[in-house]
C-alpha cells in the first residue's frame, strides 16, 4: 500500500511539473476560460486529461512489453537517458527564450469545435507525452514503486491524468493573476522542470552503472 502512495504522488508531481510551464495546452486552457468562460476551460482541461490518461496507459504497456523481454531492459534505461536529457535541454532552452516562446503560443482559433474535443486533439498532437511517461515508468519500476499489476497501472495513469488536469486548472481559474507575472513564472518553472529532468537523468545513469 505504501508503494502505491509513493507512486501516486511521484507521478502526480511529475505530470504537474511537466504541464506547469506555459505551453500550447495550458495557454489554450486559459484562452478558453477567458473567451468562453471558466466552464469551457475546465471542459477543455478534461479533454486533455483524458488523452493523457490514454497516453500514459500506452506508455505503461510499452514499458511492460520491454520488461517482459529482459534483453531490451538495458536499452529502455538507455533510452530514458536520452529522453530525460532531451527534456532537460528543451526546458532550459525554453527558459532562456521564454519571450520568443510566449509570443509563439498563439494557437489558431477553432471557435466552432467543442472544447472537450479540442483538448483531446491538441493533447494527442503532443507526441512527447508517451516517451516521457514510458521513461518515468521505467524509473519507477527500477525504484520499486510500480508493479505491472492492474492496481499499480491504474494509479499511474490516474495520477498522470490528475496531475495534468491540476496544472491546467490553475491556468483556467488563476490566469488573470498569473498574467502579469508570466515572464518570471515561465522562466522559473522551466528552470525547475529542467533541473528535475537532470535529477532523473543522474538517477538513471547511477542505476545503469550500479547494475
Amino acid at each position: 500500500m505504501e508503494h502505491l502512495l509513493i507512486l501516486f504522488f511521484a507521478t502526480f508531481s511529475a505530470a504537474f511539473m511537466a504541464t506547469v510551464p506555459p505551453g500550447l495546452l495550458n495557454m489554450n486552457a486559459a484562452k478558453a476560460s477567458v473567451e468562453k468562460g471558466k466552464l469551457s476551460g475546465v471542459v477543455f482541461s478534461l479533454g486533455v486529461a483524458l488523452m493523457v490518461l490514454i497516453q500514459a496507459y500506452i506508455a505503461v504497456n510499452i514499458s511492460r512489453f520491454l520488461y517482459n523481454n529482459p534483453i531490451v531492459i538495458d536499452y529502455l534505461l538507455k533510452a530514458a537517458i536520452f529522453v530525460f536529457a532531451f527534456f532537460a535541454i528543451y526546458f532550459f532552452v525554453s527558459a532562456k527564450r521564454e519571450k520568443e516562446k510566449l509570443n509563439q503560443l498563439k494557437e489558431p482559433d477553432v471557435k466552432k469545435r467543442n472544447s472537450f474535443f479540442r483538448g483531446t486533439l491538441l493533447a494527442g498532437l503532443n507526441f512527447l507525452t508517451i516517451p516521457y511517461y514510458s521513461s518515468l515508468n521505467a524509473m519507477w519500476k527500477q525504484a520499486g514503486w510500480i508493479k505491472f499489476e492492474a492496481t499499480d497501472i491504474a494509479i499511474f495513469v490516474l495520477a498522470a491524468s490528475l496531475g495534468t488536469f491540476a496544472a491546467l486548472y490553475l491556468y483556467v481559474f488563476y490566469f488573470n493573476k498569473l498574467e502579469m507575472k508570466t515572464k518570471t513564472f515561465s522562466k522559473n518553472s522551466n528552470y525547475i522542470i529542467s533541473g528535475l529532468m537532470l535529477v532523473l537523468l543522474m538517477i538513471t545513469l547511477i542505476r545503469i552503472f550500479y547494475k
